[in-house]
């Protein structure tokens, strides 16, 4: 509403917003808005709270299922690290529903309009819910990823060696798991800001997720699904998982992040475009 007082024409305010006709006062009032939409909603805590817990529990339970039954003579080189932190392809669904509908559920509520008055730079409006989005997810998904750390060493079966939490290569693939929980999110995003649907964001970012490792599997030519594994975005951002015979591997561990990473970055660049463009 605009201010009574004579000498503030021209400036506009938004209740809770510490802004003039300019922009934003404050650098920080941007991501403090988006924190505080983000963790007024219950369901952000439900969803942080899944993305937590599933990560951990289906991590735990494929590490007590492992036999050796399966093992060649020369005994089981199974990865235990990646197969604890197998719980990361459920745990992605919660992360991409959660960063979803960061976006579009302002769109659904029309609230959308109030946030661009509060912040008429659109861009930083992305920038601040990529932000808060993506330290949520990190916070939430280092936790499970420290729990299936924490639970598969416990449950290794007799067989499998145990591993050390310190070591340099689980380091890096409980980290970089983490990582790509963010990527996750900021892709979940930027698609909710190009499509501005629920339904639709999850369904894309979950489909571009769940399709290549698929499509992989069902190729018989093995050229062509090496060409999956390394250049769609979670067989080859999740390459930095793997602890054993990396050199293998169709990517290398953080050269597959960096390719999920770049998929993000397209996403919201695509949502970023949409955004400047389009009226609220």
């Amino acid at each position: 509403m605009r201010d009574g007082d004579p000498g503030q024409r021209g400036r506009w305010h938004v209740p809770g917003a510490r802004v003039a006709f300019g922009g934003v006062r404050d650098a920080g009032y941007a991501a403090r808005a988006e924190w505080t939409k983000l963790r007024t909603v219950s369901s952000t805590w439900w969803l942080l709270l899944a993305v937590a817990a599933v990560t951990a529990a289906v991590g735990a339970g494929a590490v007590s299922g492992l036999s050796t039954a399966h093992c060649p003579p020369a005994g089981c080189r199974e990865d235990v690290v990646k197969t604890s932190l197998v719980g990361v392809w459920a745990g992605q669904a919660a992360v991409a529903v959660l960063a979803s509908l960061a976006f579009t559920a302002e769109y659904g509520t029309g609230t959308i309009r109030t946030t661009l008055t509060a912040v008429p730079g659109r861009l930083r409006v992305l920038a601040a819910k990529s932000a808060v989005v993506g330290a949520a997810v990190l916070v939430a998904g280092g936790a499970g990823v420290l729990g299936a750390l924490l639970a598969g060493r416990a449950l290794v079966p007799a067989g499998f060696t145990a591993y050390d939490l310190g070591a340099g290569p689980v380091l890096r693939a409980g980290f970089g798991t983490a990582l790509y929980l963010v990527l996750v999110a900021l892709l979940a995003l930027g698609l909710g800001a190009a499509l501005r649907d629920t339904a639709g964001a999850v369904a894309a970012c979950l489909g571009v997720l769940y399709a290549s490792p698929l499509v992989a599997g069902m190729l018989s030519d093995p050229e062509w699904a090496e060409r999956f594994q390394r250049y769609g975005p979670a067989s080859a951002g999740l390459a930095v998982q793997s602890t054993v015979d990396t050199g293998e591997l169709p990517i290398g561990p953080w050269a597959g992040l960096g390719v999920m990473a770049a998929w993000s970055a397209v996403a919201l660049a695509l949502g970023a475009a949409v955004l400047h463009r389009r009226d609220a």
